[in-house]
C-alpha cells in the first residue's frame, strides 16, 4: 500500500504515532520494574534460588542496556520501522515465552530475548519520532515520550501487585502480548517507511564484547553471595569481564565505526553523566529488589499489598524528576545531583530501622520515598548536563551511551544487594533480615560517596536554556 507522508498528512497522524510508539516503549519500561513485585511469587513456584531470581531481573536490563547502541546503528543503517518491527515482534514473543515458561532457564533465556526485543525497539521507535515532529512539536512529543520513564516505573510495581495478586504471575509477561500484537498491526499503516541509512559498517563485535563483559561481571558479583569474594566460582568471570572491558576498548579504537567513540567516553560531561546515571539505576532496583523480597519474605506482604506500598515510592521518583528538571535550569546541575544522592543516602539510612516487628509504613516506606524523590532528580542530571555539554555532532552518541548505562546500572545494582543480602535471601533461611538490613547499609553509604564524587565530577554551572532535560532517557 502508498502511505501519504505529505507535511497535511503527517500533522493529522504525528500524534497518532506518538501514542503508538509511547504504548510500545510503555511495556519496555513496566517491564523493568513489573517483574520486582512478583518475584517472591516466581521463585516459589518455579523453586528459584538467590542467583536464579537475580538473573530473571538482570537478564533483562542487562541485554537491553548492553545492545541498545546497536539497536539505534540498526535502525540508522536498515531503517527506522523495519528495526522497530523486529524488535517489537521479538519482545512480544518473548512475552509469551516468559509466560509459559515452567522453569527458571526458560524464563531467563525469555527475559534475554525481551532484552534484545527492547534494544531494537527503543531507540527504532525514539528515531521514528525525531522524524516525524519538528520545532516546537518535536519538544512536546519528547516530552511526553520522556514522562513514560517515570510513569512506566509508577504503573509497573501497581501492575505487577494486581497482576500476580489476581490472575497469576505469568500474566505479568502475558499482558504484553495483546499489546504488542495491537502496535505490530497499526505500525506499517501509520509509520512511513524510511529508506535505509548509508551503508556503514556495524560493530557487531564491540556490541556482544561489552555485553559478555558485563553479564560475566554480574555473574561473578551474584556468585560471591554463596562462594565467598576469594572463590575461583568469583573471581574467575571478574577477572574475565575486566579483560573484556580491555578487549573492548582496544576494538573500539580500531573499528571504522565504533560502538562508542573513545573521544566521547573521555569527555567530562559523559563521565558524570554515567556516573550518575549507573549510580541513580542501581539504587533504584536495587532498592525495589531488597524491598519485595523483604516485604513478601519477612513480612508476608502479598504481591498486591507489595504493588501498593510500593506505588507512593514510584511516584516520588516522577515528583522528583519533575522538581529536578525545574532546578537545574535555575542553579545547575552540580548542586542537584548533590542534594539527589545526599536525599538517597538519608532515605536509604532511614530504611535500615525496618523490623519484623513493627510495621513497614512506618520503618520502609517513608524512608524508600525519601531515597526516590533524590532518585528522580539524578535522572534528570545525567541526561541534562550530559547533554547539554557536549558537542552536536556527538549527541547520538552521547545519549546512546547515557542510556546503555541506565540499563547496566540496574543490572549491577541488583547483582550487588543481592549478594550483600545473600544469608537473609536463602530458601527458608533462618537468618532473619540481617541480609536486608546490610544491603540497605550499603546503599546508603554508595549514595553518600556518590555525593560527595558529584561535587567534583558533575560540570558546574546552567545547561543551555534550549536544552529540555528530562528522566528516562531512552
Amino acid at each position: 500500500m502508498s502511505i501519504d507522508t505529505s507535511p497535511a498528512k503527517m500533522r493529522a497522524g504525528g500524534w497518532f504515532v506518538l501514542v503508538l510508539l509511547c504504548l510500545a516503549q510503555f511495556m519496555l519500561i513496566v517491564d523493568i520494574t513489573v517483574v520486582q513485585v512478583a518475584l517472591p511469587t516466581i521463585g516459589t513456584e518455579l523453586a528459584l534460588d538467590r542467583e536464579a531470581l537475580t538473573w530473571v531481573v538482570t537478564t533483562y536490563t542487562l541485554c537491553f542496556g548492553g545492545l541498545m547502541v546497536l539497536g539505534g546503528r540498526l535502525a540508522d543503517a536498515l531503517g527506522a520501522r523495519r528495526t522497530l518491527i523486529t524488535g517489537l515482534a521479538l519482545f512480544t514473543a518473548a512475552s509469551l515465552m516468559c509466560g509459559l515458561a515452567g522453569s527458571g532457564t526458560v524464563l531467563i533465556a525469555g527475559r534475554a530475548l525481551q532484552g534484545i526485543g527492547a534494544a531494537l525497539l527503543s531507540p527504532a521507535a525514539l528515531a521514528v519520532i525525531t522524524t516525524t515532529f519538528h520545532g516546537e512539536r518535536r519538544a512536546r512529543a519528547l516530552g511526553v515520550w520522556a514522562a513514560i520513564g517515570g510513569t512506566g516505573a509508577a504503573l509497573g510495581v501497581l501492575l505487577g501487585g494486581v497482576l500476580t495478586a489476581g490472575p497469576g504471575w505469568a500474566w505479568v509477561f502475558y499482558i504484553n502480548v495483546p499489546i504488542g500484537l495491537l502496535v505490530l498491526a497499526a505500525v506499517p499503516a501509520v509509520v512511513p517507511a524510511a529508506a535505509p541509512g548509508r551503508g556503514e559498517r556495524l560493530d557487531i563485535p564491540g556490541a556482544l564484547i561489552v555485553t559478555t563483559a558485563t553479564a560475566l561481571l554480574i555473574y561473578g558479583l551474584v556468585t560471591a553471595g554463596d562462594a565467598g569474594w576469594g572463590a575461583a566460582g568469583t573471581l574467575l568471570p571478574l577477572a574475565g569481564a575486566a579483560l573484556l572491558y580491555a578487549l573492548f576498548v582496544v576494538v573500539e579504537r580500531s573499528v571504522r565505526s565504533p560502538l562508542m567513540r573513545a573521544e566521547t567516553l573521555a569527555r567530562r560531561p559523559v563521565i558524570s553523566g554515567t556516573f550518575v546515571m549507573l549510580l541513580a539505576t542501581g539504587l533504584m532496583l536495587g532498592l525495589f529488589f531488597l524491598s519485595s523480597l523483604y516485604l513478601q519474605h519477612a513480612l508476608g506482604f502479598s504481591a498486591l499489598e507489595t504493588g501498593l506500598l510500593f506505588l507512593p515510592v514510584a511516584i516520588a521518583i516522577t515528583l522528583g524528576a519533575q522538581i529536578g528538571g525545574h532546578l537545574i535550569g535555575k542553579i545547575g546541575g552540580r548542586p542537584v545531583a548533590v542534594a539527589s544522592f545526599v536525599l538517597t543516602a538519608a532515605g536509604a539510612a532511614l530504611m535500615t530501622r525496618i523490623s519484623p516487628d513493627a510495621s513497614a509504613y512506618t520503618t520502609l516506606l517513608p524512608g524508600f520515598a525519601l531515597a526516590a524523590l533524590g532518585i528522580g532528580p539524578a535522572f534528570v542530571t545525567a541526561t541534562t548536563t550530559t547533554m547539554a555539554n557536549i558537542p552536536p555532532g556527538e549527541n547520538g552518541v552521547a545519549s546512546g551511551v547515557i542510556n546503555t548505562f541506565h540499563e547496566l546500572g540496574g543490572s549491577i545494582g541488583v547483582a550487588v544487594v543481592s549478594t550483600v543480602a545473600a544469608a537473609s535471601l536463602a530458601p527458608g533461611s533462618a537468618a532473619g533480615i540481617g541480609g536486608f538490613v546490610s544491603g540497605l547499609t550499603l546503599c546508603a553509604i554508595v549514595a553518600a560517596v556518590a555525593a560527595v564524587v558529584s561535587l567534583g565530577l558533575v560540570p558546574p554551572g546552567k545547561p543551555a536554556g534550549a536544552f529540555v532535560g528530562h528522566g528516562h532517557g531512552h
